[in-house]
């Protein structure tokens, strides 16, 4: 054998033992292995656990039947059912779903004090805005007097002992509720020469006023405005 076949038949021992040093190597697992791609699977697709916890569930609707029951509730815990007074409230809430008796009788005592403060205070603008214009016209006349006479009125307001509904009713678009309203005021009314002719400035007075209030309920404007104003002596 010459030197050159020698040289051949090494370099071809020397192959075929790297190959299978390579192929053992390369073929065997280790556990960190990543798993085969889908190529059919955009890049940014969301895994299925992420897709599922994005899953919202749809609580069954209340209908319209159910809530009116709702609403009616509060009426009728106000008001005894099959009454006159629980009647009107029932179609008052029809014509204004936002209508409950409970709020708007809170209004109706925080609009009774500030309406009484501001008519002794001789305040046209707070009167403006909460009472309709023949009212209003009535109250400023009543206080030009006073002005004109020089009298001056200084008064407290207690509080209110009660108040309640009497009477409700729908005309078209247009609510009225009676109160009936018990209260305890201090009322003084002295002349220009600040002598007192009329009311106690120390005494508490007990004042009791049948009002009625008015709003349209076709109007985005939920207040109401006093449009009649009665005062029952005992």
């Amino acid at each position: 054998m010459s030197s050159n076949d020698f040289i051949t038949l090494f370099f071809l021992v020397a192959a075929v033992l790297i190959f299978f040093q390579l192929r053992s190597v390369l073929g065997r697992r280790t556990g960190n292995e990543k798993p085969p791609r889908d190529l059919y699977t955009p890049r940014d697709a969301a895994p299925a656990e992420a897709a599922d916890a994005g899953k919202v569930v749809t609580l069954p609707r209340r209908d319209a039947t159910t809530e009116e029951e709702d609403r009616f509730a509060a009426i009728d815990a106000f008001a005894a059912p099959g009454t006159p007074l629980n009647e009107s409230l029932r179609a008052l809430n029809k014509a204004d779903p936002a209508f409950t008796p409970k709020e708007f009788l809170n209004g109706a005592r925080m609009a009774y004090e500030m309406i009484v403060m501001a008519y002794a205070d001789g305040d046209r603008k707070t009167l403006k805005n909460l009472l309709s214009r023949e009212v209003y016209d009535g109250f400023d006349a009543a206080i030009g007097e006073r002005e004109a006479r020089g009298e001056k009125v200084k008064s407290t307001f207690v509080g209110i002992d009660k108040a309640e509904i009497t009477h409700a009713e729908t005309k078209g678009s247009e609510a009225q509720i009676t109160v009936r309203i018990a209260s305890q005021l201090i009322s003084a009314t002295y002349d220009k020469a600040d002598v007192l002719i009329e009311g106690d400035a120390e005494n508490v007075a007990e004042v009791n006023d049948v009002w009625t209030f008015a709003r349209d309920t076709r109007s985005r404007d939920p207040n109401w405005k006093l449009v009649a104003t009665e005062s029952e002596h005992e």
